[in-house]
């Protein structure tokens, strides 16, 4: 009887509580869905039954009145803005109140993720950012370009081996794989200067390390969720989300590879060089950081916070903190948008048979080479790279953490109370939604390249697309993922025939075993030699 008693007061403990917590919108007339005791609006997920991306798209198109809606992840209220002028004033025009994201982990119990540009705070990223940012300049661009091709050339000739290994004239690959191997390698050799084939050896330990660090299953999706909302829980169990063998094996990588420059006096043109150069204060800015004309219409502008002069000496765990993150974002990231590249011209052939026109006559009045000017300026090439992006943006949701109260204005246009967000809270900023919103993008379910032609691309209003985020804290990587991205395209549509396999996901739906954008049974399609007459 006495357990009884106890049980019967902690389920009572537990309900007044979450009916505390879960009260916050209802005071203050902010639209949200019935949040589920402890579990808030996280049910669908936790339970695997839908994607996280299309949980927020439901909660978007569900309240088309709101500027602003909200959303309980466990037990944390989060505001969604589905206001386009409120993400400029959050984003821009009042960033100093929302400067960082949210925690993720503890930088004491995971120094290689808490000190990443990504996770930084406040002064300390500023720096950060200062100090990186000529790192991704154009410039240094054109000099990995080459280190790009090379790989690109190795993962050309893996294919045309295996096609002719094959019993048919095809092979059959599930493209996320093809990508991810692809993006390893470039990034071993961009950033690390070790010349990896992971479409040969396929259980190399680069490959297999960034694999393990880069893909989010539903463990690694609790585990996130739980140190964003409950950091003083994740910190209690010392949770992390790369094991220490993991943080070990890139730890030895950067430093031996720094020792051993160092001692053989090697000079490369790649991330290793330019962390060195920064460690010692030397890397500067040798070009204008805005958004030269020839990197994409996807890419970002560089604030002025990126521009700016800083004198600080960081430490070596810092340096292989940016490392890891410039690893991770190119293995993942910058896969995923060529996965699904891949998938739409496999599914829109007039759409690759003119991509395939552009290319090839470049290829012919450049003799069988290019550099990167005439990658980045072939036209129809980043129109369709630029609408691979909105259909399918690899950073489906940003956030922003306020740092000082800040007031929202009224949810909607009978609310009568303003909203106030409180310092520590969340905003988040749902970029699948906004892409996907026919407000902004008609038909924005077909793949159409032709909304970024020099005729269209003046109508998308501007934050309404945000494939590389937004405002001062936007991706520091945007030309090199658009440069690796294309080359990609380059050499396997010259040689390569792309078409829907057999297994390929139709109509497209994503896998909801992983927080990553992966289709439900793998990203499939089928690849041959093309006719080169």
């Amino acid at each position: 009887m006495l357990l009884y008693i106890w049980l019967a007061v902690a389920l009572a403990a537990v309900w007044m509580y979450c009916r505390q917590i879960y009260s916050k919108f209802t005071k203050t007339g902010v639209k949200h869905f019935r949040p589920v005791p402890l579990l808030g609006n996280m049910t669908r997920q936790m339970f695997q039954l839908e994607h996280f991306v299309n949980t927020v798209e439901d909660l978007y198109k569900a309240f088309p009145e709101e500027r602003f809606v909200g959303r309980y992840e466990f037990l944390a209220p989060t505001v969604m803005i589905r206001d386009i002028e409120l993400v400029k004033k959050v984003t821009v025009k009042d960033f100093e109140h929302f400067l960082d994201h949210r925690s993720m982990v503890d930088e004491k119990t995971d120094p290689f993720f808490g000190r990443n540009l990504f996770s930084l705070k406040g002064q300390e990223w500023k720096d950060m950012r200062s100090t990186l940012s000529p790192a991704f300049t154009s410039s240094k661009m054109r000099h990995m370009l080459p280190f790009m091709v090379e790989v690109g050339d190795q993962m050309v000739a893996s294919l045309k081996k295996k096609i002719k290994d094959a019993e048919g004239d095809f092979i059959e690959v599930d493209c996320k794989d093809l990508t991810t191997r692809y993006a390893n390698d470039v990034i071993a050799s961009c950033a690390f200067g070790l010349k990896v084939d992971s479409l040969t050896d396929v259980n190399n330990q680069f490959y297999s390390m960034g694999k393990v660090a880069s893909n989010f299953k539903f463990k690694q999706f609790l585990q996130f969720f739980l140190m964003v909302n409950l950091p003083k829980l994740g910190a209690a169990f010392k949770i992390k989300l790369f094991s220490d063998t993991t943080s070990n094996f890139f730890k030895r990588l950067v430093l031996d590879t720094m020792e051993d420059r160092e001692l053989r006096k090697i000079l490369r043109p790649d991330m290793i060089h330019l962390l060195m150069e920064a460690k010692k204060g030397n890397l500067v800015h040798d070009e204008k950081t805005t958004k030269d004309s020839g990197a994409g219409f996807a890419t970002v502008e560089e604030s002025v916070v990126g521009k700016k002069t800083v004198n600080r000496t960081w430490a070596d765990n810092d340096l292989i903190a940016q490392a890891i993150l410039f690893f991770i974002a190119g293995f993942e990231t910058v896969s995923s948008a060529m996965t699904f590249t891949l998938h739409e011209l496999a599914m829109n052939p007039d759409v690759q048979d003119k991509l395939v026109a552009e290319i090839r006559e470049n290829n012919a009045k450049n003799g069988g080479k290019f550099d990167y000017n005439s990658i980045q300026n072939m036209t129809y090439m980043d129109m369709v790279v630029s609408e691979s992006l909105r259909l399918w943006p690899p950073a489906a949701a940003t956030d922003r953490m306020c740092v000082k109260d800040y007031n929202l204005g009224k949810p909607n246009s009978k609310a009568t109370e303003d909203y106030i967000v409180r310092k520590g809270e969340t905003l988040s900023i749902p970029v699948w939604a906004f892409h996907r919103d026919p407000e902004f993008f008609p038909n924005p379910e077909k793949f159409d390249p032709e909304r970024f032609s020099e005729e269209n691309k003046h109508k998308i209003q501007p934050f309404t697309y945000l494939p590389f985020g937004v405002g001062p804290r936007n991706c520091i990587g945007s030309r090199f993922a658009l440069c690796e991205v294309k080359v990609m395209l380059y050499q396997l549509l010259l040689n390569m025939e792309l078409s829907p396999s057999s297994k390929t996901c139709i109509p497209p739906k994503l896998d909801t075993d992983t927080f990553n954008l992966r289709l439900k049974g793998g990203n499939w399609i089928r690849l041959k030699n093309r006719n080169l007459d």
